[in-house]
């Protein structure tokens, strides 16, 4: 088995969601009501701040963040991988796509998986090929 950990931050989506807190608090001096979202950006920056994927042992494993929002799937359950090209509309975060599940920080690169069951899913990473070669590696 071929070893994988690759950690891939989500700068802009950080940066992003501290700024409109930051906003949101100013106002919240004029208008209180604007407090009210600030906590829920810091936490979605806070659980978004990265993307790390790994492979290890018999298992495909990813988390955001500290792993708070982590999931995992046993690589002979892996039937295919597949290096895509997401949009700017599939966006970032955890969504539906026309792949399944995309979990993703940035960038618009992702790796779609298939099951064996048929199930698909994306995960965003700056390296596709390298991530398709290592999962590919590991099918049995």
């Amino acid at each position: 088995m071929n070893a994988y950990e690759h950690t891939q931050s989500g700068t802009l989506i950080i940066r992003v969601t501290l700024l409109a807190a930051a906003a949101l608090a100013v106002g919240g001096c004029f208008v209180p009501q604007l407090f009210i979202p600030v906590p829920i950006l810091l936490v979605t920056a806070w659980v978004f701040r990265s993307l790390t994927i790994e492979i290890s042992g018999d298992k495909l494993r990813w988390q955001f963040g500290s792993g708070l929002v982590a999931k995992r799937v046993l690589l002979e359950e892996i039937a295919s991988v597949k290096a895509v090209r997401t949009n700017f509309m599939q966006g970032w975060g955890i969504h539906w796509t026309r792949y399944g599940w995309l979990y993703n920080v940035a960038g618009n690169d992702a790796v779609v998986i298939t099951l064996r069951n048929g199930k698909k899913f994306a995960l965003g990473t700056d390296e596709p090929e390298v991530l398709c070669a290592i999962i590919q590696q590991n099918l049995r």
